[in-house]
């Protein structure tokens, strides 16, 4: 059985930091492309960072690139999303996910802007809130 557990949001000050973890059961995620989303009150869910299966690389939306930083920790089986600098519109709820089968394409870069295919993920965490207030 599948299963992703999201971990560590919070109540935290702008240009503060959180690390966000992505805990993996079921399947060894280091196989797998694995996407964070975002959703806040009011408005859509939002992608903001992939990391491929096939070779590490990662992707990041604009809004996010150059604060945020996706990783995994095999050991772990573990895939971590490090958020500095952040700012009151970063508050939301933040998911992990997984594509439906590996053979997908579900995110990346398009002539150097971010993608993402949200019916492409079909195994999600259920989130875990993140609030950037002073």
């Amino acid at each position: 059985q599948l299963q992703l557990v999201e971990s560590g949001g919070g109540l935290v000050q702008p240009g503060g930091s959180l690390r966000l973890s992505c805990a993996a059961s079921g399947f060894t995620l280091d196989y797998y492309t694995i996407g964070w989303f975002r959703q806040a009150p009011g408005k859509e869910r939002e992608g903001v960072s992939c990391i491929s299966g096939s070779d590490g690389t990662t992707y990041y939306a604009d809004s996010v690139k150059g604060r945020f930083t996706i990783s995994r920790d095999t050991a772990k089986n573990t895939i971590y999303l490090q958020m500095n600098s952040l700012k009151p519109e970063d508050t939301a709820t933040y998911s992990c996910a997984v594509p439906r089968a590996r053979s997908l394409t579900p995110c990346g870069y398009s002539s150097g802007h971010y993608f993402y295919i949200a019916a492409h993920f079909g195994s999600w965490g259920q989130g875990t809130q993140v609030t950037v207030s002073s």
